[in-house]
């Protein structure tokens, strides 16, 4: 029966550290990481989502701001306020909650952020340094290095000779994860919904990384004897067994058949969702560190 991997307890472990750090930072210069989050209307989950980064940042002690817009808020005007953090000394990273109003070009936004303050790590310029190898400058994607830093727990930083294969190819998990993983020596193949036999490209993984979409999509008869499984995936399903209209959330893995097969697997909850924003107060961090000239503590 496979191991699992505790996402809650490692991010309070990387939260810890980054508590410590900023209480340093703010001893040695006075300078206190300022985070701002920006949302553009009233989308419940993204409400939810802004809200914890928020509490989660005021925890390790940082400067936390959040500018609530109306959906109806011209492209225009959330480019000046994004213009106008960057130009903000007390802010150091910059986040525009995900997904905006259909009327508001998002790739405009993104690249309107700074890049020494893109702690979303989206930025072409980021997107060039992670996929050039350039990781002690970059600002890598929250769930992707969240997910790097789940595997490094379980296998060490090196991961000579290990064969990874990564289900999707988004921007934001698929393909940061892919060079992540190139990064630290695994023989790396990205597959996708093109990808011809799925399953048995999924059975030659030592590292599986799911991010798809689909729920339950990957079964123990995908996995290969003694992988290490991540998944990423957040899918919320009926659960009539809890009441009639409940629900559930699950991953892109069966959880309890792929653990008969995998050495070691991410749970849904639990897993890499607590990882996403722990790295985001980790990226904070570094921002504050590199605007102060300090070198900023590795994670």
């Amino acid at each position: 029966m496979a191991v699992t991997i505790n996402g809650k307890e490692i991010a309070e472990d990387v939260v810890s550290k980054v508590k410590l750090s900023a209480a340093k930072l703010i001893e040695g210069t006075g300078i206190t990481p300022g985070i701002a989050v920006v949302i553009v209307g009233e989308d419940p989950a993204s409400q939810v989502y802004v809200a914890s980064k928020g509490k989660k940042a005021r925890e390790c002690g940082f400067h936390s701001e959040q500018h609530t817009l109306p959906a109806e808020t011209s492209e225009e005007d959330l480019v000046t306020l994004v213009e106008k953090l960057n130009a903000d000394p007390l802010i150091h990273g910059i986040l525009v909650q995900l997904p905006l109003p259909k009327h508001i070009d998002s790739g405009r936004i993104i690249q309107t952020i700074s890049p020494d303050k893109d702690v979303d790590g989206f930025h072409f310029i980021n997107v060039g340094k992670l996929g050039t190898g350039e990781l002690d400058t970059a600002f890598v994607p929250c769930t992707p290095a969240g997910s790097m830093l789940l595997i490094d727990r379980v296998l060490g930083r090196d991961l000579s000779g290990l064969n990874a294969v990564v289900v999707g190819r988004s921007n934001i998990v698929g393909k940061p994860m892919f060079n992540l993983l190139l990064a630290h020596n695994a023989t790396v193949t990205i597959a996708h919904s093109k990808t011809k036999d799925l399953a048995a490209l999924c059975r030659t993984a030592d590292i599986l990384v799911a991010a798809v979409g689909r729920p339950q999509m990957i079964k123990a008869d995908w996995v290969k004897p003694g992988a290490t499984i991540i998944d990423v995936g957040i899918n919320r399903i009926p659960a009539p067994e809890r009441g009639e209209g409940k629900t559930r959330l699950v991953g892109d893995v069966d959880f309890a058949d792929a653990a008969t097969v995998a050495a070691a697997v991410t749970p849904v909850p639990g897993g890499v969702g607590p990882m996403t924003i722990a790295m985001l107060m980790a990226n904070t961090l570094v921002a504050a560190y590199r605007s102060a000239g300090k070198t900023p503590p590795r994670f």
